[in-house]
């Protein structure tokens, strides 16, 4: 995963995060998430397809999702859909609240501030 002008270290944490975020509203199959997630972040988190479907699988052993074959809307080959489990809404109530948390603990360090030494700013 990578962000516009973020490393993929700072960003990796929030994948699982966004992921569920992503499925909060209802199902949506691997490229549409990808989509959703560019989309609503301003395109400041992008992933491909390597990052995204071991995190799929991921959240699905830990059953925070479930994953369901169904139809193409576009005739192709069935996509995989996935949704939020019960656990994975628990979890995602869970992970927002941390996020909020680590924006709050980060505010006063996003301000900036001048040191008055020796009557440099």
């Amino acid at each position: 995963m990578q962000g516009r002008t973020s490393d993929g270290n700072l960003l990796r944490g929030t994948l699982d995060f966004l992921l569920l975020a992503s499925l909060e509203d209802g199902p949506l199959y691997g490229l549409r998430i990808i989509q959703d997630v560019q989309e609503r972040t301003g395109g400041h988190f992008s992933f491909k397809e390597g990052t995204l479907y071991p995190a799929l699988h991921r959240l699905e052993g830990r059953g925070l999702i479930t994953g369901e074959l169904r139809p193409s809307d576009a005739g192709g080959p069935p996509r995989k859909y996935y949704e939020l489990t019960e656990g994975g809404r628990t979890e995602l109530a869970r992970q927002r609240e941390a996020q909020r948390a680590h924006a709050r603990a980060l505010a006063p360090f996003l301000q900036l501030r001048r040191l008055m030494r020796g009557g440099l700013a």
